[in-house]
């Protein structure tokens, strides 16, 4: 099958790989303009740009898909079809008309529950049991086409935003491979109207921990925001990241410190305690807390600051 192929992050890359894997021939690679990264702020490549040039397929950075040049540019790649994978950029009825067999979504959660930007994190964030990935045709709605495979896996215990993406990144990998062959005589299922969620973005001003919230909520916070944002906490003055965390006993007042020692530092919540196992300084290391106090004085009763509440997502 001639395809294109539209992605950005390494969740998608593991998908072209598969794609080009199985013999599949890409006309055309679709992917984010190069974006400044790392301390340096250098132009940085994504994923998936990285990958198409090691195979030397050509790649098409456009900053929208409004323009008639982007459009003549994916008419001339002659595709059957268009994969689509955490690409970014919204597709006009435009494109989604241009290939013969459509343009195909692969989607990390088990539609119609979280549609959207962010649905790895949000299902770790929700306490989900488990999440997979859905195979399906898109349309002009946010993530609401018709379902052509989905697969559900579960959500560890201990899972982050980045393992549970490694793990859908494979069986998303695996699912479009099996989809293609069969693509053009399969029989799509439209999305139930019941059940639907949305996955808002991510932001940076959710990654403040708010200690007036119970712990189990705050650990699969942690979790849900590793590797961004990364959840945060400020204690005298020094912003901290949190990386892991595990619910504890213990009661106080929000935001004050129980217990310091090698095997955590425990916060009391509004609900029970939280214990931080892996923080970081601005400008620092990720520390297991042993180590951490070695640099970094805390006691009983020392004080994290209460962040101002963020209001409930729409």
């Amino acid at each position: 099958m001639k395809l294109i192929f539209a992605g950005t992050p390494s969740f998608a890359a593991s998908a072209l790989e598969a794609i080009l894997a199985a013999g599949h021939v890409v006309t055309l690679v679709l992917t984010q303009p190069d974006r400044p990264a790392g301390r340096g702020l250098q132009l940085s490549a994504s994923a998936v740009k990285e990958l198409a040039l090691r195979h030397d397929l050509p790649v098409f950075q456009p900053e929208r898909l409004k323009d008639a040049a982007a459009h003549e540019a994916l008419r001339a790649a002659a595709a059957d079809v268009l994969v689509v994978a955490a690409y970014g950029l919204i597709l006009p009825q435009a494109v989604l008309d241009l290939p013969r067999l459509g343009c195909i979504n692969i989607h990390a959660s088990l539609l119609p529950r979280w549609r959207g930007a962010a649905p790895i994190q949000r299902a770790i964030e929700a306490g989900d049991r488990e999440t997979g990935v859905t195979i399906m045709q898109m349309d002009a709605g946010l993530d609401t086409g018709a379902v052509l495979r989905r697969r559900a896996i579960p959500i560890a215990p201990d899972d982050t935003a980045a393992t549970l993406q490694d793990k859908l990144a494979l069986l998303g990998a695996a699912l479009i491979v099996e989809v293609l062959p069969q693509l053009a005589s399969m029989v799509p299922t439209a999305q139930p109207d019941t059940g639907v969620s949305y996955a808002t973005k991510i932001g940076r001003a959710e990654a403040a921990l708010d200690w007036r919230r119970p712990a189990p909520e705050l650990e699969r916070r942690v979790r849900a925001f590793n590797p961004f944002p990364a959840a945060a906490a400020m204690l005298a003055g020094t912003p901290l990241k949190i990386w892991s965390a595990a619910v504890a006993k213990g009661d106080g007042e929000p935001g004050r410190v129980l217990a310091a020692d090698e095997r955590g530092i425990v916060v009391a919540c509004g609900e029970a305690a939280l214990c931080l196992r892996e923080l970081q300084k601005a400008g620092g290391r990720r520390l297991p807390t042993k180590d951490f106090l070695r640099g970094f004085a805390v006691r009983p009763g020392d004080a994290f600051s209460l962040p101002e509440p963020v209001p409930p997502r729409a």
